[in-house]
This record gives C-alpha cells, sequence and structure tokens, in this order.
C-alpha cells in the first residue's frame, strides 16, 4: 500500500516559481518519486495528454486561465485522478465552485509542509481506493457477463427456482425446449409437462429437505413428433457468497442426442483403415491422440489385424510425417544381419562388408522406425536397441564413434509380451521403454458389423485390378462371411474377396465364389434342418509336450503332405504364423491361403 502511494504520478501546477520548487522538494523528500511541475493551464494539459497522473495539485489563480477552468477541462476530459485546489483567498464561494467542478479538497496558503503532505497521502488513498472498487466492478462485471454467455450457450437446459418452487430463470436451452412443447412464460415447477414436472418437484424437494445433490435422475419425455427421449436430471443446491441457501439448480440433459451423421461418415474410413464399428472408433481416436505425442508405441495384435496401417497412420497424425517412415520387418531378417540392418556397418567389419551401409535409424533420421514382429529379435539386439532408446545414440557395427539421431520408434506384435518377459525370452525394461503407449487392434471377429463395408472396399479394388464387372455382394455371401471367425482377420478377408473376384464372372459375387471353410456354418445348418447325421469333424492334431525340442523341418520330406508339413511347423513354433513361414520358407500371406485352402484352424 505504502509503496503503490511513494510510485504515484504527481502533477504541480502553480506559476509561481518558488512554490513549484518548495513543492517538489516537500513531495521528493518524503518518498514520492514521479513529480511533474508546471505553470500554465496549457502546459498542464500537455503533461496530462503524455502521462496518466494519480493527482494534481493546481492553484487556483493562474496566469491565464485559472485553476477552477482546469479542474473543469480534466473532468471534461474523462480525467477522474483527485484534484487539489490551493487558494490565497479562502471563502465559501470558491470552496464550494471547486467542489462542485469535482475537486477532492481545497488548501488555503500559506502551505506548510506537514499539510501537503497530509492532503496528499489523504488524496492517493482515496484514490486507490476508488481505483481497487472500480477494478472489482468490473472484475464482477466481467465474471456475470461469462457466466450469463455460459448459462445461454450449454446444451443443457437449466432452471433455477427459489424455496417456493417459483422459477427464477430459464436458460436458452430450457426455453426453446419448452417452446417446442408449446409452453411460454413458466413460473412454476408444476407448469412444466407433467412427465418433467414430477420428476423435478421431487428432486428439488428432496434438495431442500436434505441440502445434497441429487444426481442422475432419469426420466422419459415425448416429443410432438411421437419420439421417446431420455433426459438425465441433476438437482444442486444454489448458495450465495455467505453459503446462504438461495434456492435450486436443475440441470436436464438430453441423452437421446445422435452424434452428427457427418462424423460417422468421416469414421467409416481413416488412414487406409475400413470400418464404422465402436472398437475401431476408439481406436480412431487413439491414434490421432497420440500420433502427436513423440514418444514410443507399442502396437499388438493378432496377426492381419493391420499392424503396419496403424504405423503408418500414427506416422501421418505426427509432426514428422513428412520425414521418412522406415519398416523393418524382424523376422524376415536373419539374427545375424539384423544388428547390420538397423544399425548399419563400416567397411570391413566383418565377411562381406565390402563398403559402408547405413542402418535404418540413419534413414529414419527426423522420421519413424517401424519394427514388426519385434518380440523375434534376439537378446543382443534387444540390448542394442533399449541402449539407443534410453541415450538416442547408436554406434554402426566397425564404427567406435556413436552417432545420435531424432527417431521415434513404433513397434509391433502378435505375441504375448508379459508371457515372453515373464519366460525370459524379452527383456522386461525394453519392454516397458516400448509400451509407453499401446495401441491394441482388435482382431475381425469382434468387430463383425464392419465386414460389409470391408468386402465392398476389397470388391472395388479388385474389380478395377482385374478389370471384372462385378456390381455387388449377394446377401447370402455377406451373411456367410459375417458368420465366419476370420482367423486371418482382415488380411484373410482380403484374400478371400480376391479369390472371390477371380472367380466370379457375372454382375453379383455369389456364396458359391465364397471358400468352402467360409460356407461350412450354411451346410452344418441345412444338415441339421434335414435331421441328417452332422458332419465328422476333423480331429485336431494335440500339440508336442513343452520339454521336447522339435527337429529342425525339412520341406522336401517326402513322407508328408503338404497340410501336414504346416501343421508340424505350426506346432514347432507353437502356434506362431510368423515363424512357421519362415520356417517353411515362405511368406506369411503364402502360409495363410495354404491354410485355408486345407482347412487347417488355429
Amino acid at each position: 500500500m505504502e509503496e503503490n502511494l511513494y510510485s504515484a504520478n504527481i502533477l504541480i501546477v502553480d506559476d509561481e516559481d518558488s512554490i513549484r520548487q518548495t513543492f517538489e522538494i516537500f513531495l521528493t523528500s518524503a518518498g514520492y518519486k514521479f513529480v511533474k511541475t508546471v505553470a500554465t493551464f496549457d502546459e498542464a494539459m500537455e503533461a496530462m495528454a503524455q502521462t496518466e497522473y494519480d493527482l494534481i495539485i493546481s492553484d487556483i489563480v493562474l496566469i491565464g486561465p485559472c485553476g477552477t477552468d482546469l479542474l473543469r477541462k480534466t473532468r471534461e476530459t474523462g480525467v477522474k485522478c483527485p484534484v487539489v485546489m490551493i487558494t490565497g483567498f479562502p471563502n465559501l464561494e470558491s470552496a464550494a465552485e471547486s467542489v462542485r467542478h469535482g475537486a477532492f479538497d481545497y488548501i488555503s496558503k500559506p502551505v506548510n509542509k506537514e499539510t501537503l503532505l497530509r492532503f496528499t497521502r489523504q488524496a492517493l488513498q482515496h484514490w486507490n481506493l476508488e481505483n481497487k472498487a472500480r477494478h472489482l466492478q468490473r472484475e464482477n462485471e466481467k465474471y456475470r457477463r461469462y457466466l450469463e454467455t455460459i448459462f445461454r450457450s450449454v446444451s443443457d437446459a437449466i432452471i433455477t427456482v427459489d424455496a417456493n418452487m417459483q422459477i427464477i430463470e430459464l436458460n436458452e436451452t430450457a426455453e426453446q425446449w419448452l417452446k417446442q412443447k408449446g409452453i411460454q412464460d413458466v413460473s412454476a415447477l408444476d407448469h412444466l409437462p407433467l412427465e418433467v414436472s414430477f420428476a423435478c418437484l421431487d428432486d428439488v424437494r428432496q434438495v431442500l429437505q436434505h441440502g445434497k445433490e441429487v444426481r442422475k435422475h432419469l426420466i422419459e419425455c415425448h416429443t410432438p413428433d411421437n419420439k421417446t427421449k431420455m433426459f438425465s436430471v441433476n438437482a444442486s443446491p444454489l448458495r450465495g457468497y455467505n453459503e446462504e441457501f438461495q434456492g435450486v439448480v436443475i440441470v436436464a440433459r438430453d441423452l437421446t442426442i445422435d452424434e452428427p451423421q457427418e462424423i460417422n461418415e468421416t469414421r467409416n474410413r481413416f488412414h487406409g483403415y475400413v470400418g464404422p464399428s465402436p472398437v475401431m472408433q476408439e481406436v480412431y481416436k487413439l491414434i490421432e491422440n497420440i500420433g502427436k505425442v513423440d514418444t514410443a508405441v507399442l502396437i499388438t495384435g493378432e496377426s492381419g489385424t493391420g499392424k503396419e496401417l496403424a504405423a503408418e497412420a500414427l506416422h501421418a497424425e505426427s509432426s514428422r510425417r513428412d520425414k521418412p517412415l522406415i519398416k523393418v520387418d524382424c523376422v524376415s531378417v536373419s539374427e545375424n544381419l539384423l544388428e547390420s540392418e538397423l544399425f548399419g556397418h563400416r567397411k570391413g567389419a566383418f565377411t562381406g562388408a565390402d563398403r559402408d551401409r547405413p542402418g535404418r535409424l540413419l534413414q529414419a533420421n527426423g522420421g519413424t522406425l517401424f519394427l514388426d514382429e519385434i518380440g523375434d529379435i534376439s537378446p543382443r539386439t534387444q540390448l542394442l536397441l533399449l541402449r539407443f532408446l534410453q541415450e538416442k545414440t547408436f554406434t554402426p557395427v566397425g564404427q567406435d564413434e556413436p552417432i545420435q539421431v531424432d527417431v521415434r520408434v513404433i513397434a509391433a506384435t502378435n505375441a504375448n509380451f508379459q508371457e515372453m518377459v515373464r519366460q525370459g525370452k524379452f527383456r522386461e525394461d525394453l519392454y516397458y521403454r516400448l509400451k509407453v503407449i499401446e495401441v491394441k487392434l482388435p482382431p475381425l471377429r469382434e468387430r463383425t458389423m464392419g465386414i460389409p463395408l470391408l468386402a465392398n472396399h476389397f470388391l472395388e479394388l479388385f474389380r478395377k485390378r482385374l478389370g471384372k464387372k462385378i456390381a455387388t455382394i449377394s446377401d447370402q455371401a455377406l451373411e456367410c462371411m459375417s458368420r465366419y471367425s476370420w482367423p486371418g482377420n482382415v488380411r484373410e478377408l482380403r484374400h478371400v474377396m480376391e479369390r472371390a473376384c477371380v472367380l466370379c464372372n457375372g454382375p453379383v459375387l455369389l456364396l458359391k465364389h465364397l471358400p468352402d471353410e467360409l460356407q461350412k456354418p450354411g451346410i452344418v445348418e441345412v444338415q441339421a434342418t434335414s435331421k441328417s447325421p452332422p458332419p465328422i469333424p476333423h480331429p485336431t492334431p494335440a500339440p508336442p509336450p513343452k520339454n521336447i525340442v522339435a527337429a529342425p523341418l525339412s520341406t522336401n520330406t517326402p513322407y508328408l503332405t503338404e497340410d501336414e508339413k504346416i501343421l508340424d511347423a505350426l506346432r514347432q513354433v507353437h502356434g506362431n504364423k510368423a515363424k512357421a513361414a519362415k520356417l517353411l520358407g515362405v511368406a506369411r500371406s503364402t502360409l495363410y491361403r495354404q491354410m485355408h485352402r486345407y482347412n487347417i484352424e488355429e
């Protein structure tokens, strides 16, 4: 408070040079830092045009226009600071005129130091209090307008009532809702529509009786077009500054408001994904949110669910979208070469290294590195990758000096990482480094509502690619695809649609164009209806004992049929299709097609 007074701007107006100097000395010696002195009316007006003053001390008698003229002019121009008038001939008339024009007070000459300082302090204290009052008033007005804006603009209906059940105020949403019901100018709760009035009256009585909030009271309300809407109603006590009870505020939310159709349509497709199901909507939102966060991401899900597509979407949503996205399939690269593939090598680092080769990490500098099937990397590569994630540096094979790069790492796996960590097959510290954020991709069997859209998407793709004139898919074929469990997920659906488009020569893709394994549920249903015995299921081979290490598979073994080779490979790797494909020497997509052809289920 004291510091504010002494930092005030003070203007002294007097035509006597000695008085101006004396007043300036009195004030500055008392600690006031900013004191300006002028001699005339014109100089005073010029000074006020350049600086905002907190106090003006002026003699009534000046050369030219007098001090009273100056006082009147300051008020006309909007200057509201206190003005203290100095007069050599004090009388009632001069005092009245000064007060009439808005003077704070007047001082009679001669003015000693104590009188000047006392009036200065009083005027500045009064000015500070006025400033605080005006500031508080502005803040209150701003807050009031802010609340009014919220009250008007929220989509919930808000009704405030007093202790006598009389309505104090309605917001715009409540008024519009009542107008739709044909009701206007309501003053009490019992004037509301019957179903709403009964619930609101009951809630308000509970609040009045217990003084506590009543939450989520659900009521039905019927619209003029005979539709039923569900409202969630909350009633809360309305209290003032001193916690005195002033009434009840009722908030009603329409729970039947549908999501805008435009949002649903845009969400049918997202960065290559196709599907409107709720689980995929959550995946889309998650990718959007974490794409912008520059941190490691682990994508998990069964084979064929679109993990590579998720990595591409994350990269496209990130600030690195204009930089490279480098992909590494950790299964397709042997353990001996994976370290060189990731970190690069120098010429002569090992036999066959006839030139320098930059690794994938260096190629991805500034962008994103996608490590697919990361669960298959060796313990040494795990350690090197962990060091890179911690330090953002790596050392190429055959080089001593580390290289620093700016790379975001996205990893993907269809393995159960937690089980691998528990068994000691994967480093726990690397697992948590990779799993800063996890994106779980649902299998196709958990989002069957999206199968028709996906099927038509692939139909359009292969129709153009194969030059076919297939217009649509029959209802029976779509129903058959919707019933199937799709162990190979979207990848399997794509292959099925490609096969069907190849076989179809007419305008409609029919049930007969689908593989037999998809049609089996329909066949069983027909047989059951005709009361004929069900088909004998193909026996599922028992898995080998866990403590027996399977011998390496020879795909040229003469006494094994093609389907037996696939089953034998799957047994050896405990069902891991990526490893089985590697063992058989075929691509994963080829393995899926062969499994479908020979009806080998997971």
